[in-house]
């Protein structure tokens, strides 16, 4: 008689064995990539409780992540200007595949799954032209790159895919370029945007804010149940002016600047360093590791209430079914279903928290 694991030795062998599902992995509600205390990078999942389930090597330092919707595999990208990206079985810590960007190219530390899983669309910069450009790769091909198309504007950084399938971008209208290292190169001139395109790449709706916040870089998402996106902005000009650095946009529509006291905006430090939305759209915090606070909002229609919390370096942020949950470079996981905060010394968090 064959046993189990013949049978799925064989399994493999043929190329059939079956996919293994994040209840394999322990159940994760977020991702995160870390730095070490010993210098080392690693990709982490974490339970609703910000307990660390698993922590993968990286080859160095990470950005974001992407979550397969129904695989035991996410997508870590290089920081900007990185050139590689690892796809990664999170439950054994095996390299599934390596993503190279093509010449010319590199990536944005973000990318995004089509509902079914199929595809994955990553954020690059086609530096020569100053161009953003959307690339796609096919999971079902050993994420071979099977196309690509414009980002809809320049500088394209975080994207996300929403209910209805379509894909939405924050252009941040910087143009950058790697010989240059993380030099800024258009501040007087840049165009920042949202832009909703279909998987197809066709430009659905193009959103920009009013042209006096133009240096107001757009570069992080989340979305709700519903599709109304809060969008976290970065300010390139004057650093003693004081902008609007959230706002909302449901298709359609026109653009919410979350109308909040300046004072609550000058202790952002002109920077959102993450965004999150809960699933019914009434609830937004956004994260400034530069004025080292959370700010949330509640939402009816218009701004409600506002609350902030202080936390050093803090910077992640996600909602989900457990609440609320931050991380900080100091290794804190704070919120989700934990009455107290989970303090890891050895691991100091990067910028996001992916949620799964």
């Amino acid at each position: 008689m064959t046993s189990r694991r013949g049978f799925l030795a064989g399994l493999a062998a043929a190329g059939l064995a079956p996919r293994t599902t994040w209840a394999s992995a322990g159940a994760p509600a977020l991702l995160a990539a870390a730095r070490t205390d010993t210098g080392a990078y690693v990709l982490c999942g974490l339970s609703a409780a910000g307990e660390v389930l698993f922590d993968i090597p990286l080859p160095d330092r990470g950005h974001a992540a992407a979550a397969h919707p129904h695989r035991a595999e996410a997508v870590a990208f290089a920081r900007r200007p990185g050139r590689f990206a690892v796809i990664l079985n999170c439950v054994n810590g095996a390299v599934l595949a390596t993503l190279d960007a093509p010449n010319g190219r590199h990536f944005y530390g973000h990318g995004s799954f089509s509902q079914d899983g199929r595809y994955l669309f990553t954020t690059e910069n086609d530096y020569e032209a100053g161009q953003g450009v959307i690339g796609v790769w096919d999971s079902a091909k050993d994420y071979r790159r099977v196309g690509e198309f414009g980002s809809g504007g320049v500088g394209p950084h975080e994207i996300k895919t929403l209910p209805s399938g379509d894909l939405v971008v924050a252009n941040g209208g910087i143009e950058t370029h790697p010989d240059a290292g993380r030099a800024k190169l258009n501040i007087p001139t840049m165009q920042s945007n949202l832009s909703y395109l279909s998987t197809q790449g066709s430009v659905i709706e193009t959103v920009r804010l009013d042209p006096a916040l133009h240096k107001n870089s757009i570069r992080h998402l989340d979305v709700s149940d519903d599709g109304l996106v809060a969008a976290g902005m970065q300010w390139q000009g004057d650093k003693g002016q004081v902008v609007p650095l959230i706002f909302t946009h449901k298709q359609g529509k026109a653009a919410g600047v979350l109308d909040l006291a300046p004072a609550l905006y000058r202790r952002m430090n002109g920077y959102v360093g993450s965004i999150g939305i809960d699933h019914t759209g009434r609830q937004i915090a956004a994260t400034s590791p530069r004025g080292g606070l959370v700010l949330t909002a509640e939402l009816r229609g218009r701004v409600q209430d506002t609350s902030i919390d202080v936390y050093p370096d803090v910077c992640g942020v996600a909602f989900g079914p457990f609440g609320r949950m931050v991380t900080t470079g100091a290794g804190q996981v704070i919120g989700g279903l934990a009455s107290t905060p989970n303090i890891y010394p050895k691991l100091h968090w990067d910028n996001h928290l992916v949620r799964i």
